[in-house]
C-alpha cells in the first residue's frame, strides 16, 4: 500500500495531530497539502477542502487507515504519544493473532489503527491461503508497561510508519468481492460475511472492507474524509495488467502512462502506480 489521501477541513490542526500525536514527520507542506511519514517514507497526505461537508459515518468510504510500525517498541512509543496528546480519541485494541492493534479516530472522525505485525512464521495459514485472524484481548496499559521506554530514541533513519492496510466501508460484501477479487485480482484471506479481507503476496490483508455501519450504502457523495487509496505494484507492466482487466469489464479508468485511476462500485477512488519506473 502507498499513501492514503485524506480530505480535511482544518489542515493545520490535522497536520499537528498526525505529527505530535501519531509521531509522523512532516515530509512536505505546500499550499493546501501536507505529506507526513517517517524515515522519508510518506504515509498520509492531507489536502484541505474547506467547502466540502463533513464525512458520512454511515456511508461508503473509510473505516480506518492502518499504520504499521516495525516493532513493539516503536508501536509503544506512538501509543504513549497518542495517550498523551489524544487519549480521548482512543476506541479500543485487539490481538488479531497476526498483529497487535490499537484503534483511534483523528480530529475529524477518520478511523486510525496503529499496529505491529507478528512474524509470519507465527501466523496460521490454511491450505487454501486463508489466514487465521482473531480479536483477542489486548491491554494497552500492559503493552506500554512492557514495551515503552521514554528514554529510547529512534536509531537511524530506517524507522518507518507505513500504510499496512486500508479498511473501507462498503454497501455490500458480494459486490465488493466481485470487484476487488474478481476484477482487480486480490486474494481473499478471510470472509466473515459482514467483512472481507484481501491481500497480495500472502499478507494477512492489504484491504479490508465491512458493512458494519454502511450496509446498503450507495455511491459516495463529495465529502471530507477519504480522498483516494494508492496501491503500489512492482512495475509498469503490472499497472497495464490492471488496466486490461478493468477495460475487459467495462470499468471507466484513466491512465496517464504511469498511474491508473479508477473507482470502486461506491466511488472510492483508487490509484495504482509502479514502485519502479
Amino acid at each position: 500500500m502507498d499513501t492514503v489521501e485524506l480530505l480535511v477541513s482544518d489542515l493545520d490542526a490535522m497536520t499537528d495531530f498526525y505529527r505530535r500525536a501519531v509521531t509522523l514527520d512532516v515530509l512536505d507542506q505546500t499550499g493546501a497539502t501536507a505529506t507526513l511519514g517517517r524515515g522519508g517514507l510518506a504515509s498520509i497526505v492531507l489536502r484541505q477542502e474547506k467547502d466540502l461537508p463533513g464525512r458520512d459515518s454511515r456511508g461508503a468510504g473509510l473505516y480506518h487507515t492502518a499504520i504499521v510500525f516495525q516493532d513493539q517498541a516503536r508501536l509503544a512509543s506512538a501509543l504513549a504519544s497518542m495517550a498523551q496528546h489524544a487519549g480521548q480519541l482512543y476506541e479500543g485494541s485487539a490481538d488479531h493473532l497476526v498483529s497487535e492493534a490499537f484503534y483511534f479516530h483523528d480530529l475529524e472522525g477518520n478511523g486510525l489503527e496503529l499496529y505491529r505485525d507478528r512474524p509470519r512464521d507465527e501466523w496460521t495459514v490454511h491450505a487454501d491461503g486463508r489466514v487465521q485472524m482473531g480479536a483477542e484481548f489486548l491491554d494497552p496499559n500492559q503493552f506500554l508497561q512492557r514495551w515503552y521506554d521514554p528514554e529510547a530514541g529512534e536509531d537511524g533513519t530506517d524507522a518507518t510508519a507505513a500504510i499496512g492496510h486500508v479498511h473501507l466501508q462498503v454497501g455490500d460484501i458480494p459486490t465488493a468481492r466481485r470487484f476487488y477479487q474478481g476484477i482487480l485480482g486480490f486474494d481473499v484471506t478471510a470472509d466473515l460475511g459482514s467483512a472481507l479481507f484481501l491481500s497480495a503476496g500472502g499478507y494477512h490483508h492489504h484491504l479490508g472492507m465491512n458493512t458494519w455501519h454502511s450496509a446498503g450504502a450507495g455511491p459516495r457523495a463529495a465529502t471530507l474524509g477519504l480522498g483516494d487509496v494508492r496501491i503500489l505494484v512492482p512495475t509498469r507492466d503490472d499497472v497495464e495488467a490492471f488496466a486490461e482487466r478493468v477495460r475487459d469489464h467495462g470499468i471507466a479508468a484513466a491512465d496517464d502512462g504511469r498511474t491508473l485511476r479508477l473507482s470502486d462500485p461506491w466511488g472510492t477512488r483508487l490509484a495504482i502506480a509502479p514502485e519502479l519506473g
